[in-house]
């Protein structure tokens, strides 16, 4: 099982080019549990995740990892802590699958230490827990967008932070692929305890995975909580413009969102 760290904002104001994309936002993460961040396009989520994990400076306030600022710990010390998969990550030219996985186990090599057993079986874990152990021994180049998603995927369980920050992660993936994905983060939550962190787009699947929820509208967050306590038509109407019917979904037991347009209404 993983350390519990705590990961926390702290009237936490970011942005980009002078314009204030988060503004003052207070938000603990659950320990040990999967928090979805969804809003509309915009509304500051992956600036919120980027800043968490220093990726931006904050304006003002601060992000704070058990306590202390995460701008005053060491770089290789905050990565053994807390791993983020962004948006859209660049390969080197050519690398091998396996070899870009590998990759993760940096936060963990001291100096002068070789590569070890227990990096092999982080690396040979983290393939087959995305279902790429076949793809190792290829150029990262040469894969589907899709197939390429779930190798950096393998790249950040193969790095076994406390912490797992994820913008995006069912990019380019197909329905059954991000079902998998996901699945794959439900299971190092429970298996290991990891603390997962997503930002997702999909409604309905953010709130079948989510413990916790977080709504996020115009850089603030509108509502935070389970699911079954804070997803309600009036919610969804109110962060995303949408009109909407709310039932249960039948397999998860909780919120399905069901989207209402101009055509198609009985």
């Amino acid at each position: 099982m993983t350390a519990h760290h705590l990961l926390a904002a702290e009237s936490l104001v970011a942005g980009y080019g002078g314009r204030t994309i988060v503004d003052d936002v207070d938000l603990e993460l659950p320990a040990g549990r999967i928090t979805v961040i969804v809003g509309a396009n915009a509304c500051g989520k992956s600036t919120l995740l980027k800043t968490m994990s220093r990726l931006i400076t904050p304006e003002s306030g601060a992000v704070v990892l058990d306590g202390k600022k995460i701008s005053e710990v060491h770089t290789k010390e905050l990565a053994r802590t807390l791993g983020l998969l962004p948006q859209q990550p660049i390969a080197p030219e050519g690398i091998a699958v396996a070899d870009l996985v590998g990759r993760g186990r940096h936060p963990h090599q001291k100096l002068f230490r070789s590569w070890t057993a227990e990096d092999d079986r982080a690396v040979v874990e983290a393939l087959e827990a995305t279902g790429t152990a076949d793809l190792a021994d290829r150029s990262v180049d040469e894969l589907s967008g899709g197939q390429r998603q779930r190798v950096w995927i393998a790249m950040a369980l193969a790095q076994e932070t406390d912490i797992l920050l994820l913008d995006e992660p069912t990019t380019f993936l197909d329905v059954a692929h991000q079902i998998d994905v996901l699945d794959v983060l439900a299971d190092l939550n429970q298996r290991r305890g990891t603390t997962i962190v997503m930002v997702l787009h999909d409604l309905n699947l953010a709130i079948r995975y989510a413990d916790t929820l977080v709504a996020v509208k115009d850089g603030r967050i509108h509502a935070m909580g389970a699911p079954d306590d804070i997803v309600t038509s009036e919610l969804i109407e109110e962060v995303f413009d949408l009109s909407n019917q709310i039932t249960i979904d039948p397999v998860s037991g909780k919120p399905l969102v069901t989207p209402i347009g101009r055509h198609h209404v009985r």
